[in-house]
This record gives structure tokens, C-alpha cells and sequence, in this order.
């Protein structure tokens, strides 16, 4: 069976390791020196969310901003981490601000008449925000329109220490080592992840890469053959594809150990589900629930959450995971042999949940914020962060007893976990921010609409950023 996290404890050396290892929000322990330093994909380690080890700032202000380095285009990519350097991905055009309208609205139109992008893969300098390298890893006019709310740079990219390997969707994956010297490129085909009911209402591939055990790991959710599949992380060798009957998905798998069995879980409408790590195999499958899948699967106390929301539902499952075979739910009924509980009307739209100690966080894009016992269901509250005017697309981030969450307009809300409710600070990033923000070392770091944003660290950390000359941009492919 799989670890059970425990709460962190409280006993914390300032800018250091904790002298304990910490069982981390995921089916695994992290007791090694890496706890803490290492965010090696979307959202972290197996997409926990979670960062322990540091103490982490509540507030801030522009003098506690260590750095903040210009990165031009678009992109809702997250920053990915591997000791002291940084990898994003971004599209940019000639243009000096690409279009992104943000907030709460029902638009489904596209983005129309854009011009050849540059997709590009960046390395930072951790801290000091310095470009160490950049390159164009494809140029050319994208082959699917994007949402007037998403870019052409979505899918976080993914790092093991050896390799980084970075999705485009319809413009490739990309595996390049830690220099910056291109190891190998797959053209994918089309992923045209569109409103499946409205076709010409294109929004753009988001689901992100994974690394594990030597393999990447790609979901590919789109308009007709749908796929899971896995690469070879050194050649970039196709292991096997595994079709997948579903609409157009946005979520990244996540891995999930039980026993001596590796399994890949996915979100999805017509099949979330779970698929043998080693062959592709199907494990089990749920039907229903939203039909616009965008949270990423998280793992914790031997049970796997899975929120969804929009068109016929908006559930929570919490599915252990020994499941196996069609756990589907009965009508009327909100658990079984397969699935310890579900909530019907309680799902998050597009962030991912997120599992620290004894409790799940749930957080919707308008703002409220659902705490529960992870094991039994049972909610403690549900509160409003901020005023509800601002959407909310990243997904919450936690570390030092601390939940960190990024609406669309910038603003840093900070909520102590545990079951009681409380805004401890509003901080701000003075800019639009889409993308989930990284942690390491007890630095925060935000992904804004043109910049990434290092805050907080150490107490021996550079001085602010007003006294460090700011990173100039690489010379191209340099």
C-alpha cells in the first residue's frame, strides 16, 4: 500500500532543512536532502502541490522581490524546477502584447488571425534570474487557434535532473539536457483540443508532460484519437499508445504507486481512469461527471481526488487505489467498493485540489475555497477568497502550514491549512497570472503575463530586487 502523509511539523530550522523527514501530500515519502529543493513538474513532485523543509514568506512586498526577469510572448506554463536552475516555456510573436482576456466570462470563441510564433524553452538562473539559455524549439504559425483566455504555450514542461522535455501539442515534444543541447523532438500530429460540442471553438492542448522511471509520459485528449502514450526519456522511442474514448481533456496524469504496481491516472469525462505504467494497460475506468475535464488527479491517504465541474456535474471522487475494473457509481448512490466517497456539486472547474496533512483543499475559479477531511469527506468550510470579481486559473500551492493562492489579476492570497478559515495576507505580483506558481527553498516563484517573479528565500538571500541588476535576455539559441 501507499504512504499516508502526515501533518508537517512544526519544528522548523529558519532558511533550512527540517531536522525530520516529511511525508509529503502524495502516495510517497520525500525524506531525502532533495526535500523542498526540487519542482520537477507540474505542480511539483507528482503534482502534490506541496513544498516542505523551508519556512516560506506570508507577506511581501515589492523590497522582498529577490528578482524578476522579462520573458516575452504568452505563456500559462508553470516554472519547473532542478536545484539551482529554472525551466518555463513560452510562444511570442512580434507582437509587444499578445491579446488575453482574463476574468470570469462564458466566451468559448477562439483567438483569431495570429501570426508565426516562436515556441520557445527558457533556462533561469534560480537565484538570480538570469537567462542562462533559450531556445526555439519550432517557428511558425500555430496549427490550432487558442482561447482568448489560454496561449500556445500551456503544458508545463518536465525535469528528472538529466533531461528537461517540454510539450507544444500540435507543434512537438521536445527533450533537451539541462544545457540546453536538443536530445530528440516527436511531431505528435494535430492535437486539437476543442469544445467537443462546439468544434470550431478551439482552446488549445494544455496537458503537461511527465517524467518518470525513465519515461515521459503524454495525454493527449483532443478532436478523435485520443491517446496515452509512452516515450522512451533518452531516444524519445514510442513504448506504447494506449487509445482513450474520450472528448478533449486539459488535465496531466499523475503517478501513482501501489504495492509493486506503477499506474498513470487521468482525468476524464467519458474515462477517467487508471493505466498499467510498464504496458498501457487499462486498471480501472469512471464514466461521468463534468464533460470539460480540467484538474489534475492528486493523491493522498491511500485515495485518489479527482474533481470536475461543468455541463451534467460537478463531482468530487475520492477512489482508493487498489480500484480495479468499471467503478463507475450507481445512480443515486456516492460511493462503492471502489470509491470511499463523492460529493455531487462541490468540484473545482480548473484548479487542481490539493492534499496537505489530514485535510483536502478544493478550490473553484471564482474564488471559493472547500476544506475537507481527506478521508471521510466531510467539509469544514466553504469560503470566498478575495471579492469573487477576478477568476482564479492557477492552482493553489502550499508550504510551511501555508496555502498560497494566485488570482487572474495578480493578487497573492495566503490561507493557513487546517479546518479553520482564515485570509492571514493579499500580497501582490502587479501582474496577470494564469500559470501555477513554483516552490523551492522556500521561495516563491510566479509566472506572470511577461515576467517570472522570484519572492522570499533565506535569511542570507541577495538583497531585493531593487539592487540587483535585472537578468538580461540570452542572445537567441546561445
Amino acid at each position: 500500500m501507499t504512504a499516508t502523509p502526515s501533518k508537517p511539523s512544526a519544528a522548523r530550522v529558519a532558511g533550512g532543512l527540517v531536522a525530520v523527514a516529511i511525508l509529503m501530500a502524495g502516495p510517497f515519502a520525500m525524506a531525502d536532502e532533495s526535500t523542498g529543493v526540487h519542482w520537477p513538474s507540474f505542480r511539483g513532485e507528482r503534482a502534490a502541490g506541496v513544498a516542505e523543509g523551508y519556512s516560506t514568506p506570508t507577506s511581501w512586498s515589492s523590497d522582498d522581490i529577490r528578482w524578476k526577469t522579462p520573458v516575452p510572448g504568452l505563456g500559462h506554463s508553470s516554472p519547473v524546477i532542478w536545484g539551482d536552475r529554472i525551466f518555463l516555456t513560452t510562444a511570442a510573436s512580434g507582437e509587444d502584447t499578445p491579446y488575453l482576456k482574463v476574468g470570469l466570462y462564458g466566451d468559448i470563441a477562439a483567438v483569431e488571425g495570429e501570426s508565426a510564433q516562436r515556441f520557445e524553452v527558457w533556462c533561469l538562473d534560480k537565484k538570480t534570474g538570469k537567462v542562462l539559455w533559450k531556445r526555439t524549439a519550432h517557428e511558425g504559425v500555430p496549427k490550432v487557434k487558442r482561447h482568448t483566455k489560454s496561449s500556445h504555450a500551456n503544458p508545463t514542461p518536465a525535469t528528472d535532473g538529466e533531461r528537461v522535455v517540454a510539450s507544444f501539442g500540435s507543434e512537438g515534444l521536445y527533450a533537451y539536457d539541462l544545457d540546453g543541447e536538443l536530445l530528440w523532438k516527436k511531431d505528435l500530429g494535430v492535437l486539437d483540443a476543442a469544445f467537443f460540442l462546439v468544434p470550431e471553438a478551439q482552446w488549445g492542448y494544455a496537458s503537461s508532460p511527465i517524467l518518470h522511471d525513465g519515461r515521459v509520459i503524454v495525454l493527449a485528449d483532443v478532436l478523435g484519437d485520443s491517446f496515452l502514450a509512452a516515450f522512451d526519456a533518452k531516444t524519445g522511442k514510442e513504448l506504447w499508445r494506449t487509445p482513450r474514448d474520450d472528448v478533449p481533456t486539459w488535465g496531466t496524469p499523475t503517478i501513482v504507486e501501489v504495492g509493486d504496481r506503477t499506474q498513470i491516472v487521468v482525468n476524464g469525462f467519458r474515462h477517467a481512469g487508471a493505466y498499467d505504467f510498464q504496458t498501457g494497460k487499462e486498471i480501472w475506468k469512471l464514466r461521468g461527471g463534468g464533460d470539460i475535464p480540467v484538474p489534475t488527479p492528486v493523491v493522498g491517504h491511500d485515495l485518489i481526488f479527482i474533481s470536475q465541474s461543468h455541463g451534467g456535474g460537478s463531482p468530487i471522487y475520492a477512489i482508493r487505489t487498489g480500484a480495479t475494473g468499471d467503478i463507475s457509481l450507481a445512480e443515486g448512490t456516492t460511493s462503492n467498493e471502489h470509491i470511499a466517497w463523492s460529493r455531487g456539486r462541490d468540484g473545482a472547474y480548473i484548479p487542481t485540489p490539493l492534499v496537505y496533512g489530514e485535510h483536502l483543499y478544493v478550490l473553484r475559479d471564482n474564488g471559493v475555497l472547500q476544506c475537507f477531511d481527506a478521508r471521510a469527506g466531510i467539509r469544514f468550510y466553504s469560503k470566498r477568497v478575495g471579492a469573487g470579481s477576478s477568476g482564479i486559473s492557477a492552482s493553489m500551492v502550499a508550504a510551511d502550514d501555508k496555502l498560497y493562492i494566485s488570482d487572474e489579476t495578480g493578487d497573492v492570497h495566503v490561507v493557513p491549512t487546517g479546518r479553520d478559515f482564515e485570509v492571514l495576507a493579499t500580497n501582490s505580483v502587479h501582474e496577470i497570472v494564469m500559470a501555477t506558481p513554483a516552490i523551492s527553498e522556500g521561495m516563491l516563484f510566479f509566472r506572470t503575463q511577461g515576467h517570472v517573479v522570484a519572492v522570499g528565500g533565506p535569511a542570507e538571500a541577495p538583497p531585493a530586487v531593487k539592487d540587483i541588476p535585472r537578468a538580461e535576455p540570452a542572445p537567441e539559441d546561445e
